[in-house]
C-alpha cells in the first residue's frame, strides 16, 4: 500500500486542539489525526455491515437502537402509577 500526500488548512484554534490531543498520547497531530481517520472509517465500514447483516436476517430493530430491558416484552407500557402505592 503506498502513501500519497494530503495537504489541509485549518484555523490554529483546531491545529491547538489537535495537538493536545496527540500529545495526550504521545504521537505526532498527522499520527493522531491518521488514526482518526482511520477509526470513523472502520466504525462506518461496520455499522454498514451490521445493518446489512440485519436486513439479510430480517431484524426488527435497526443498528445502534436501545434494546428493551430484560423481561420487558417488546413496546410493553407502563401506567406511570404502576408500583406506588
Amino acid at each position: 500500500m503506498g502513501s500519497t500526500v494530503l495537504s489541509l488548512r485549518i484555523d490554529s484554534e483546531l491545529l491547538d486542539r489537535l495537538k493536545n490531543h496527540a500529545a495526550k498520547r504521545g504521537m505526532s497531530v498527522q499520527d493522531y489525526v491518521v488514526r482518526t481517520l482511520i477509526r470513523e472509517d472502520f466504525d462506518e465500514r461496520f455499522k454498514t455491515a451490521v445493518e446489512e447483516t440485519e436486513k439479510f436476517y430480517g431484524a426488527e430493530k435497526p443498528y445502534g437502537a436501545e434494546p428493551e430491558p430484560p423481561g420487558v416484552a417488546p413496546h410493553a407500557q407502563v401506567r406511570p402509577s404502576a408500583g406506588i402505592a
